[in-house]
């Protein structure tokens, strides 16, 4: 069993700059992928960034370059680092921890990030 808990979101203005983070704690040995997702209304469920226990990183391509994940292996937690926050990108944001016993992941609560001024 792994548990993820997000914080950080919060409303901005567009051109701003926000930090969530995604804390795992449980089996986090079992942990191979991190992603963070988005759902805004209306609008189906994106992986905005992922990244594995290699480090590898992955992005959609609406947040290249804008957006950055990152982790601390220390505090088992992964952060998303948004800057040049746009209207679009107002959503809720979830994290989700991948195992290989359990595919579909273990979602947090998810946290809403609005972009509006």
């Amino acid at each position: 069993q792994v548990q993820v808990v997000e914080s950080g979101g919060g409303l901005v203005q567009p051109g701003g700059s926000l930090r969530l983070s995604c804390a795992a704690s449980g089996s986090i040995f079992s942990i191979y992928f991190m992603g963070w997702y988005r759902q805004a209304p209306g609008k189906q469920r994106e992986l905005v960034a992922g990244i594995t226990s290699g480090g590898n990183t992955n992005y959609a391509d609406s947040v290249k370059g804008r957006f950055t994940i990152s982790r601390d292996n220390a505090k088992n937690t992964v952060y998303l680092q948004m800057n040049s926050l746009k209207p679009e990108d107002t959503a809720v944001y979830s994290c989700n921890a991948k195992t290989l016993s359990k595919l579909e992941g273990y979602w947090g609560q998810g946290t809403q990030v609005t972009v509006s001024s």
